[in-house]
C-alpha cells in the first residue's frame, strides 16, 4: 500500500501531461505517481511513461469510469486527484495531503472559485454553470461547498474505498461532494490557482450537455438522499394544484347546489390521492434511506480497520 497516491485521468493531454507529473513529483516527492489513460489518441502514454508515472488504462469513456477504476485498484492512505491539463498548481497538494493525514479529512476540495478561476477561465457559460450548481447544492443540502465540481481534491482511505461510483461522466464530481455532505464527511477547503489552459490544449467538457447531466444528477441524488423532502414537496405541488381546480367546483356547488363539472371534480379527487401516496412514499423511503445510511457506517469504519491492519 502506498502512503500517498497522486492520480491523474488523461485523454489527450501530451502537452502538458509531462508538467504535471514533474510537477507532482516536486510537490510530493514521496507519492507514487499513477497516470490513467482513457484511449488517448496522442502521446500522452508515451510521454508520461518517459516521466516516470505508472500506467493504467480504463478502456471505458468518461471520467467517471476512470475514476472508478482508479479507486478501485489502488491502495493508499492518501489519494490526490488532479487533472492533466496543468490547470492546478501542485504546490497546493502538500497542504491537502496534510489535512488528510493530520486533521482526518476525509475529502480537501481544491478551491478554484475563491481564487482566480472567474478571471483565468475564458468560457463564460462554464463560470455561470460552476456558481449554478453550487447555489443549487448548497440550497436543497444545506452545505456551504465553495466549489463543487473541482478536478483537484484529496481523498481518505476511507472515502475511496466506501464511494460508490455511479456516474460515467464529469458529473463524478458533483456525486462525490454530495456524496461527503450527505454521510456527514469531514470536508476541507483549500483555496488554490487556477490557471486556463495553455493554447493547444482543448477542454474535454461540453458547456452544456455535460452541463444538463450534472444537473440531472443534483436532481437524482437529491431525490435519492432526501427522499422525505423530495417527496413531500411533490405531494404539496399536487394538493396546491388539486384544490386550485376545485375551489372554482366548490363554489359553483355553493351557489347553485350542484356540480356541473364532474370530470374536474373526479380529476381533483385522483391527484390529491396521488399527493398523499407521494408523501407516505417519501416517508418509506426515507427510512430505507436511514438504514442505507446505517450500513455506510458499517462499511466506512470497516475500511478503516483494513487500513489500520495494513501499516
Amino acid at each position: 500500500m502506498d502512503n500517498i497516491a497522486v492520480l491523474i485521468p488523461c485523454y489527450n493531454e501530451e502537452k502538458t501531461i509531462a508538467k504535471v507529473i514533474a510537477d507532482a513529483r516536486a510537490a510530493l516527492p514521496e507519492a507514487v505517481i499513477y497516470v490513467f489513460d482513457n484511449n488517448s489518441e496522442d502521446r500522452s502514454v508515451e510521454l508520461a511513461a518517459a516521466a516516470g508515472a505508472v500506467i493504467r488504462r480504463e478502456y471505458q469513456q468518461g471520467k467517471g469510469n476512470v475514476i472508478r477504476r482508479m479507486f478501485r485498484e489502488i491502495e493508499a492512505s492518501c489519494y490526490v486527484m488532479v487533472d492533466g491539463d496543468d490547470t492546478y498548481p501542485m504546490e497546493y497538494a502538500a497542504p491537502m495531503v496534510d489535512k488528510v493525514l493530520n486533521n482526518h479529512a476525509d475529502m480537501v476540495i481544491g478551491d478554484r472559485l475563491s481564487s482566480t478561476y472567474f478571471t483565468e477561465n475564458k468560457r463564460p457559460f462554464h463560470n455561470m454553470g460552476n456558481s449554478l450548481v453550487r447555489r443549487v447544492i448548497n440550497r436543497l443540502f444545506h452545505c456551504e461547498i465553495k466549489d463543487i465540481m473541482t478536478g483537484f481534491r484529496a481523498f481518505s482511505y476511507g472515502f475511496v474505498k466506501t464511494f460508490p461510483v455511479l456516474s460515467q461522466g464529469f458529473e463524478i464530481e458533483t456525486e462525490m461532494t454530495i456524496h461527503a455532505v450527505y454521510n456527514n464527511m469531514q470536508i476541507e477547503n483549500v483555496v488554490v490557482d487556477y490557471r486556463d489552459r495553455p493554447e493547444g490544449s482543448e477542454s474535454k467538457l461540453d458547456t452544456y450537455s455535460d452541463g444538463i447531466k450534472v444537473l440531472k444528477t443534483v436532481f437524482n441524488l437529491y431525490k435519492d438522499h432526501k427522499p422525505l423532502h423530495f417527496f413531500t414537496l411533490l405531494a404539496c405541488l399536487l394538493a396546491l394544484l388539486s384544490i386550485g381546480f376545485f375551489i372554482p367546483v366548490f363554489v359553483e356547488y355553493w351557489k347553485s347546489g350542484e356540480v356541473l363539472k364532474f370530470p374536474t371534480l373526479i380529476v381533483c379527487g385522483f391527484v390529491m390521492m396521488a399527493a398523499i401516496l407521494s408523501f407516505f412514499t417519501g416517508l418509506i423511503l426515507s427510512n430505507m434511506a436511514l438504514k442505507n445510511r446505517r450500513d455506510f457506517e458499517y462499511r466506512y469504519n470497516s475500511a478503516y480497520k483494513e487500513l489500520e491492519k495494513t501499516f
